[in-house]
């Protein structure tokens, strides 16, 4: 009998972004990372169906937020 390991976002990527306090890895929160292994199996499904979004929003901020060209 094989038992399935549950749903996990972790690509092994473990960076918090200090800006949006996320993971620039998976996408999830602290909180959510620390809650993990105690969460059901559809609140895991419904975190990591916002997921890609949180990601892209966030690396849309930081990318704004870098200065390009010359500094006077």
């Amino acid at each position: 009998m094989s038992a399935t390991l549950p749903a996990t976002p972790c690509v092994r990527i473990c960076v918090v972004d200090p800006v949006s306090a996320l993971c620039m890895g998976c996408g999830c929160t602290i909180a959510e990372v620390a809650a993990w292994p105690t969460m059901s199996e559809a609140d895991r499904v419904a975190v990591m169906g916002g997921l890609e979004a949180r990601l892209r929003e966030a690396r849309s901020r930081a990318g704004r937020g870098r200065r390009t060209g010359m500094q006077r």
